[in-house]
Formats: C-alpha cells, sequence, structure tokens
C-alpha cells in the first residue's frame, strides 16, 4: 500500500458533517466501479473481520442498495441506500439509514456525496455525509465509523490494487 496518497478525514460537529479525501493510486473508471457496482461493494465495504452482503442494487437515481454488514458470528446491520443523483464517472449521491432486516429505515439518516476526479493517474474521491442530526453522527462516530471506513479504504486500496495488475 501506498503510504503517501492523501487521507484526510475531518469531524465538523457544528455543520453535522463528516468529509473524507482519499488519493488512489488506480485509475478513475476503476475507482468509480469499485463505489458503484456491487460485486465490488462487496468485497472491499466492510472492515475486516466483517463482510458485507448486498441484498441488491439498482445504482440509478431513485435506484436502491439494500446490504448488510455481517460479523464473523452472523450478526447483521442492515442499510438501506437511495441514489438521488449520478454524474457518471465524476460525482453521485445518496441518502442512506441504517434498517431493519425488512427494509424498514431507522431515521434520520445521512446525505451523502461522492466527487471523484483523476490528475496525473491519481484517483481522487471526496466524500461529504451531513447528518440529519448531531445525535446520529455521535452514534455513528461512537460506533467506530473512522476506524471502520478506514480499515474499509485499506481494503479497497488492496482490490484495486490486485485489480490493476489484471
Amino acid at each position: 500500500m501506498n503510504n503517501n496518497l492523501l487521507f484526510d478525514f475531518t469531524v465538523d460537529k457544528t455543520a453535522k458533517t463528516v468529509v473524507i479525501n482519499r488519493e488512489f493510486n488506480a485509475d478513475l473508471s476503476l475507482v468509480w466501479d469499485a463505489f458503484t457496482t456491487k460485486e465490488l461493494l462487496d468485497q472491499w465495504v466492510a472492515p475486516k473481520p466483517w463482510t458485507s452482503r448486498t441484498k441488491y442494487m439498482d445504482f440509478k437515481v431513485g435506484g436502491k442498495r439494500f446490504y448488510a454488514m455481517v460479523s464473523p458470528e452472523g450478526q447483521e446491520h442492515w442499510s438501506i441506500q437511495e441514489y438521488t443523483s449520478i454524474s457518471p464517472k465524476t460525482h453521485f449521491k445518496m441518502y442512506n439509514a441504517f434498517a431493519d432486516k425488512d427494509e424498514n429505515p431507522q431515521l434520520p439518516g445521512s446525505e451523502w456525496d461522492y466527487n471523484f476526479s483523476e490528475e496525473n493517474g491519481k484517483t481522487k474521491v471526496r466524500i461529504s455525509i451531513y447528518n440529519e442530526s448531531l445525535e446520529r453522527m455521535e452514534r455513528m462516530i461512537e460506533m467506530g465509523f473512522k476506524e471502520g471506513f478506514t480499515m474499509s479504504i485499506d481494503n479497497l486500496e488492496e482490490l484495486l490494487e490486485a485489480l490493476s495488475k489484471k
């Protein structure tokens, strides 16, 4: 893994927002696919030893992804995401909420705004996560969101490296 790549994680409680900036040593198309294709998402998005299991995903405006983070003991934590805006290879937005196994969202949720750019063979991803309530944001942070997200991003870096060699 390349430790010289940008990784910035900022929490702004006043704005109820988390902003993540991350560079990858991979081309934009590959990074975009890793964030927008269920087969690739399920390979990296859960911090080890947890896994991700997508029940369904329809990546289009108004489409949804319903998935679980699954513990080694089989415990499931479900989330539902609805895509609200997509500009291929540059940007997408989604609304995310924790849910039960029957797809009932546990509100309030959060708005995720992803921006992708490429420069000098590196792809930069900027993710802004606006939480509808400070309590939800604090719950995410207390659940280890930064540590879990960092581990997931490390998984993604390994996956991109492997896919780039193919």
